[in-house]
C-alpha cells in the first residue's frame, strides 16, 4: 500500500483540540489464506496536530488495500502507522469492523497518543 498518497492540509486551529471522525462503511480487501474477499467497516477518530487528513486521498489511500491479501490485524496496524505518519495527530484511533465470515465477525482497534510516545 502506497502511504504516500495520503494528502493533509493545515489545521485551522491546532491550539484547540477537537475531535474528527472518519467513517469508511465500504472497505474491502482479500483474505490472505483464502483470496476471497473481505468487507468491512473503517472508523478513524483522531485529534488532529497542525495537519488534518484530507478525504479524497484518504479515499485513494483505502483503494489501495482492494486486492492486497492481508490480515484484519495488519490493516488495522498498518493503517494507523502510515495515518500518524501522514499528519501528526494528537491521539488517533483506528477501528477495524468485519463482516461475518463462517458465523464469526471481528473488529480490531488501535489507538496512538503523541503525549505517551
Amino acid at each position: 500500500m502506497n502511504k504516500k498518497i495520503i494528502e493533509v492540509f493545515d489545521n485551522s486551529w491546532p491550539g484547540r483540540d477537537y475531535t474528527i471522525e472518519i467513517v469508511n462503511p465500504e472497505f474491502t480487501s482479500v483474505c490472505p489464506k483464502t483470496g476471497l474477499p473481505d468487507f468491512g467497516t473503517i472508523t478513524i477518530t483522531y485529534i488532529p496536530g497542525k495537519s488534518c487528513i484530507e478525504l479524497k486521498s484518504l479515499k485513494y489511500y483505502f483503494l489501495e488495500f482492494r486486492n492486497a491479501g492481508i490480515f484484519y490485524e495488519n490493516i488495522t496496524n498498518r493503517m494507523l502507522d502510515d495515518l500518524v505518519e501522514a499528519c501528526s495527530p494528537k491521539t488517533m484511533t483506528v477501528k477495524t469492523e468485519w463482516k461475518a465470515r463462517g458465523g464469526i465477525t471481528e473488529s480490531v482497534t488501535v489507538s496512538y497518543n503523541a503525549s505517551l510516545q
